[in-house]
């Protein structure tokens, strides 16, 4: 029978050549109920296979013979289903980021039909996350070691489990369970069964900037408005109290909420302080769950057994049925862009997605962005400010600035300043706790013979090898690691040593000048394993140790009282980065990391050690003035065109063929520029990226400017097919708008 009612359906197979939708007729039997966004099973290939593929759009007719177009099969299922937001945000994303639709498909669509479930039953826990570690911790000390590992990875998933989980992962019998139900610690019931009632009121506790803040959001949504904020509070302000209200207002309407945080680590604080608030209504959603507990999290958004789904960047992509808030908690952080492909930034997708949802935005950071901050002043985002610490009698710390120089001319050849020396032998006689913040991991920056001068580089990517401890160098870039060699592998000098600090050199440093304290470390190389940042984090915050010493990861969001001290050991690392936003990310950091000192009732200290004191993004860190330093550098990104003044469209080509990949960024930069011409574009390069070479790929940049990004949507669109059609094998093409 020919039908008149088609489909474009996109196939979800690995291949990635395969970026089209194909055309499928619909049956009868799917009339009524065809949507796009709808999994299907269709024929695929002249073999007789069959694929799930997705209809991403429906029409009355198609350009193709009629009797030459297969059929529809039947709906898919077995899986988390795609929503038809999520099709429609996928298809932007393709459009927008230059990515292949397939691509787009899967970031929006992480969770599908591989990990098979037999049953519907759920294990939940019915102690809060600390009574279940603390129970965990028991169960290990009396050799127990099922219930221990139950109840560690309910705690680790937000306080649900599958029952086919705990079976597979974890081996876990039928025995245990039944013996934890009768113990009060869990419940066993059916997945998908009621969901559990709204508390009355959370708990929530606010001052009266943060009851001013929630009471505009408030009142936007008793008119139905879904509006766009930028929560602009200084660190230790009580954001968190803020966006909780805010919950619990769409959550009273009945509709669901994304809360985006920028690191694994704060997480587990994040869920906790949640569920305090709004019970087991809260998902969890990281890269360290195995599939079956990260599909375990999306079912539970997608069947409305959760209502609110925390985590990073992916979280961001959780199938709720009826959005109605979105919030992106510090939301300048750097970890909101994703470098594979697609790359996108979350802020933007997040946008579009409450756009397409009818949902409200929320972007909350003590340091915004100079691209959301410059929203909020030109009225495109509705500005939430918050003046004070939420801690009565809490103030923000004295911050004190150490000229490196100057250290240098008087004989201090230590990493550790002289008042910062001072004020950690203080903190540690008064029993109080520092943090000491170094931007970078490993032993040492690099690895150089003082012979010959050659430092030992990566064999795949152009940039030094780092030195670890254990003598062991690796590349922060491709992970090739080998061990410290004994002679100059160049010249063969044996004098050949490490040169700079990072965190575990800092580490050792730190041990030797304060041998009475005990230091942790946290960087990405302590943190590897799946809770080894939460226990370290957990053993600080118990007062267990007196130093944490860490990068980023100590700096975005953790509060612990007892911290009166931070140390910024070197505050100018960003701003020698070839990047036009250095001094942003400087200012960020350093003031980040200023805000985790005297969030209690206790003062606090701020050292920051700089060899350029002289720099705006130092001085207004230094004095917490985040309006001044937004007012000095919107002017430099006026003066040199950059965003968020203008858009900034970003190509990036790569290849292991360097000769290709030079013709190709000629023949590339050619088609842009006669396309640029006729629209008004700005263009620069082909140059070399920063770092060339990454994982053997060399690689080329093009950068576009415009004012309008419409424009240089338009330009990428215009210019990508001839050269694909040009260079179709061996160089790949990365877009990023800024």
């Amino acid at each position: 029978m020919q039908n008149n009612k088609y489909a474009d359906v996109v196939i979800d197979i690995t291949n990635e050549n395969v970026d089209r939708p194909f055309t499928y007729a619909v049956p009868e039997s799917l009339r009524d109920s065809a949507r796009p966004g709808m999994p299907v099973l269709v024929p695929f290939g002249n073999g007789g296979r069959t694929k799930t593929g997705y209809i991403i759009a429906l029409k009355e007719e198609t350009e193709l013979d009629p009797a030459r177009v297969k059929e529809i099969l039947g709906p898919a299922g077995g899986a988390v289903t795609a929503e038809t937001t999520l099709i429609e945000l996928a298809v932007w994303m393709h459009e927008h980021y230059g990515c292949m639709l397939n691509q787009a498909l899967r970031t929006v669509m992480p969770v599908r039909n591989r990990v098979a479930v037999r049953k519907s039953r759920l294990i939940r826990s019915c102690l809060p996350e600390q009574e279940l570690r603390e129970f965990a911790a028991e169960m290990r000390r009396k050799h127990r070691a099922a219930m221990a590992r139950l109840a560690e990875a309910l705690a680790e998933s937000g306080g649900s489990l599958s029952y086919e989980e705990a079976g597979r992962r974890l081996s876990v019998g039928i025995t245990t369970l039944r013996s934890l139900e009768k113990q009060g610690v869990i419940t066993v019931a059916e997945g998908a069964g009621e969901t559990a009632p709204l508390p009355a009121r959370p708990g929530i506790v606010l001052t009266e900037e943060q009851a001013a803040a929630a009471e505009i959001f408030r009142a936007d949504l008793a008119v139905g408005k879904q509006g766009k904020y930028l929560l602009f509070g200084i660190t230790g302000s009580g954001k968190t109290e803020v966006y909780a209200e805010m919950i619990r207002e769409v959550l009273s309407r009945g509709r669901q909420v994304i809360l985006l945080i920028p690191e694994i680590s704060l997480t587990f604080q994040t869920v906790e302080r949640m569920r305090g608030f709004f019970g087991d209504r809260v998902a969890i959603l990281h890269s360290r769950l195995s599939d079956g507990e990260r599909f375990e999290q999306f079912r539970r958004a997608a069947d409305g057994s959760a209502d609110i789904m925390i985590g990073p960047r992916s979280a961001l992509f959780a199938p709720f049925s009826d959005l109605g808030l979105i919030i992106i908690d510090e939301e300048h952080d750097g970890a909101y862009r994703s470098d594979t492909v697609p790359c996108y930034e979350a802020r933007d997708v997040a946008e579009k997605r409450a756009e397409i949802c009818g949902a409200s935005l929320v972007l909350g950071s003590a340091t915004p962005s100079t691209a959301s901050f410059r929203k909020a002043a030109r009225g495109e985002f509705r500005l939430l400010t918050l003046t004070k610490r939420a801690v009565q009698g809490a103030v923000p710390a004295e911050v004190h600035v150490a000229d490196l120089r100057e250290e240098l001319k008087s004989g201090n050849r230590s990493v550790f300043s002289r008042i910062l020396q001072e004020k950690i032998r203080d903190r540690l006689a008064r029993k109080e706790q520092v943090i000491l913040f170094m931007n970078r991991r490993g032993y040492s920056s690099f690895v150089s013979c003082r012979s010959c001068g050659n430092a030992i580089r990566c064999p795949h990517c152009d940039v030094t090898l780092k030195l670890h401890t254990g003598g062991r160098l690796m590349c922060h870039y491709c992970g090739h690691t080998e061990a410290m060699p004994d002679k100059c592998p160049s010249c063969g000098s044996p004098y050949i040593a490490g040169f700079g600090t990072g965190t575990q050199k800092l580490e050792e440093l730190t041990r030797k000048m304060f041998p009475e304290a005990k230091v942790v470390r946290m960087d990405a190389d302590a943190a590897a394993g799946k809770n080894a940042a939460r226990d370290i984090l957990a053993e600080f915050a118990a007062g267990k140790a007196d130093i944490l010493i860490g990068t980023q990861m100590v700096v975005k969001g953790h509060d612990f009282p007892n911290v009166t001290l931070v140390g910024i050991m070197a505050a100018d690392t960003e701003l020698y980065v070839s990047r036009y936003d250095s001094a942003e990310r400087t200012f960020q950091l350093l003031t980040q990391a200023a805000g985790r000192a005297g969030r209690g009732k206790r003062p606090g200290d701020v050292v920051i050690q700089t060899y350029r004191p002289e720099h705006y993004a130092v001085q207004c860190a230094a004095a917490q003035d985040y309006r001044e330093f937004f007012r000095n550098e919107i002017a430099y990104r006026e003066t040199g065109s950059y965003p968020p003044v203008m858009h900034l469209l970003a190509i990036q080509l790569s290849s292991m063929d360097e000769e290709l990949l030079t013709r190709a960024a000629a023949g590339y930069a050619d088609l842009l520029d006669r396309e640029g011409q006729k629209l008004g574009t700005m263009q620069i390069g082909p140059v070399n990226a920063p770092v060339y070479k990454v994982h053997d790929y060399f690689r080329k940049w093009i950068y576009i400017k415009h004012l309008s990004y419409d424009i240089l949507v338009t330009v990428k669109n215009g210019t990508e097919t001839a050269f694909r059609e040009a260079f179709p094998r061996g160089v790949s093409a990365l877009y990023d708008f800024s």
